[in-house]
């Protein structure tokens, strides 16, 4: 999971360099890594 996170957040980063922090494409990187952090918490809090 911690390897998913890595990626979608380099993603999103690459996608804030090329497009802006604002474009629909880095917003949408930023909700996927949201996801996969939240699910991450969960586990944690089980």
């Amino acid at each position: 999971m911690m390897i998913k996170i890595e990626e979608k957040r380099s993603e999103m980063l690459s996608s804030a360099k090329k497009y802006g922090f604002t474009s629909e494409i880095t917003v949408q990187c930023s909700q996927e890594l949201d996801k996969l952090l939240n699910a991450v918490q969960m586990k944690l809090n089980k």
